[in-house]
């Protein structure tokens, strides 16, 4: 029988775990209350400006529900707005406020450093490793995921597949 230690779920559990601990504490010292979730919606809403809910949720992996409600504190605290979209009127646009734009430039250092943290153990070559074997294992299963990582040229494309190759699963 394999101890936890051998078990690549219950490690991936840990190290998120502490990667979360990591990141609220480094955020907090920069002064901000912006959760992982929140800080991936904000980084992804300035990478993409007017995109939808729906678009969201795909970009950062996270369940159309869950958005919601990551939007919504977003909204209350002023770091976002939704407009109607101009070309879907059942959809909202999302759009980072003034204040959105400066919380994220004033709690990306803290983000980084919290990445650096999170690879401490590691020397420059076993943490470029990692990174790659991190994204080639969830790549291979993301298809898996009730909320399959989704990329906008995902989105036009007509053979099922997202860009790493995994099946695209439609959302309802």
């Amino acid at each position: 029988m394999r101890s936890n230690n051998e078990m690549p779920g219950h490690l991936a559990r840990r190290f998120q775990q502490i990667a979360v601990a990591i990141f609220h504490a480094e955020v907090a010292k920069a002064g901000s209350d912006v959760t992982p979730v929140q800080y991936a919606a904000l980084e992804a809403i300035r990478a993409n400006p007017g995109i939808d809910q729906a678009t969201l949720a795909g970009l950062i992996a996270h369940d159309r529900a869950t958005i919601t409600g990551v939007v919504d504190r977003l909204a209350q605290k002023a770091l976002l707005v939704r407009q109607p979209s101009r070309r879907d009127r059942r959809a909202r646009e999302l759009h980072l406020t003034e204040d959105g734009q400066a919380a994220l430039a004033q709690i990306r250092p803290a983000v980084d450093a919290a990445q650096d943290i999170m690879l401490r153990g590691l020397d420059a070559n076993e943490s470029e490793e990692l990174m790659r074997l991190l994204l080639k294992a969830v790549t291979a299963v993301n298809d898996l995921s009730r909320a399959p990582m989704r990329t906008e040229a995902d989105e036009g494309r007509t053979d099922g597949r997202n860009m790493a190759g995994s099946r695209v699963k439609t959302c309802p």
